[in-house]
């Protein structure tokens, strides 16, 4: 069994079983990954603090049959400073969604992943709307969707643009109201 290491970033997770997640993770080196996390859910598992959503971590997989298996984890950082703001957190889950929604999986994109680390370390001290539309803007213009002239000079949210590209809901600004338009 081939096993390796990368950074990433937790986007989402989904319960399997009575113990286990998969979980889908941006990495630094693989881009979009889903792998599965064996006995997560237990009481006893070290995994569980290191593999919650928007954490920034150090995983070691194992190449599974259908999805890699989550060996060992190690947090870098948890962003902490925020994760009691419940406007943070959803602002959080938005980034996520977007990166989720708008990339392939297993496609490598470093500035990908270095736009979102940065994005929710900026998270603790920055006015979120501005924070919101700037993240958007440049994680579109990454991935090589541009944003229309008709869009630039509007100050708002392009969660609408989004989602004709992604022809998919955003769901996470649904929570937060001074997200929706």
């Amino acid at each position: 069994m081939r096993t390796y290491k990368t950074e990433g970033i937790v986007l989402k997770r989904t319960n399997y079983g009575e113990a286990d997640r998969i979980l889908t993770i941006y990495t630094k080196n693989y881009g979009k990954i889903k792998a599965m996390a064996k006995g997560i859910r237990k009481i006893t598992s070290r995994k569980a603090g290191s593999l919650e959503p928007f954490t920034h971590t150090v995983i070691f997989l194992a190449k599974g049959k259908n999805l890699d298996i989550i060996t060992e984890t190690q947090s870098v950082d948890a962003f902490k400073s925020w994760r009691s703001d419940l406007n943070r957190v959803g602002v959080a889950y938005y980034f996520c969604e977007l990166v989720d929604k708008l990339t392939p999986e297993e496609q490598e994109n470093h500035l990908v992943f270095e736009i979102l680390k940065g994005y929710l370390a900026r998270l603790k001290d920055s006015g979120l709307r501005q924070l919101v539309r700037s993240f958007e803007e440049e994680l579109l213009i990454e991935l090589g969707f541009g944003i229309p002239e008709v869009l630039k000079k509007t100050e708002g949210s392009l969660k609408n643009y989004i989602e004709t590209i992604t022809e998919k809901s955003i769901n996470s600004p649904k929570i937060l109201k001074q997200f929706n338009e």
